[in-house]
């Protein structure tokens, strides 16, 4: 059984940072693509970042270029997404997701349906 769970969110002003972790248990991560997404209230799920669990950042939604960061820590099985610089409109809430293994990151990877299991979200608010 997969399990992915997202901690790290909070409330922050404008221009602050915070840490975003999806902690994965259930089986070995190494070869799989993990996304990022939010969802506001009355908006669609959208993309943030996406990144080869073993390799590098494989592409950020445009919005969050330069401000966001996805990694991994291979040891604590865990993703993380670092937000810097952070603006009103990132306030929503987060999800970390995982796509099926034959995908690897080369399929889909802004898109929500191309991933099977997501935690279950933190809410990141950020006050102006």
């Amino acid at each position: 059984q997969v399990h992915l769970v997202e901690s790290g969110g909070g409330l922050v002003q404008a221009g602050g940072s915070l840490r975003l972790s999806c902690a994965a248990s259930g089986r070995t991560f190494s070869s799989y693509c993990m996304g990022w997404f939010r969802q506001a209230p009355g908006k669609e799920r959208e993309f943030v970042a996406a990144m080869y669990w073993s390799g590098n950042p494989m592409g950020y939604a445009d919005s969050v270029k330069g401000r966001f960061t996805i990694f991994s820590d291979n040891a604590k099985n865990t993703v993380y997404l670092q937000m810097n610089s952070l603006k009103a409109e990132d306030t929503a809430v987060y999800y970390c997701a995982r796509q099926p293994r034959d995908f690897g990151c080369r399929f889909g990877i802004m898109v929500a349906m191309a991933y099977d299991y997501w935690g279950q979200g933190t809410q990141v608010t950020v006050s102006s």
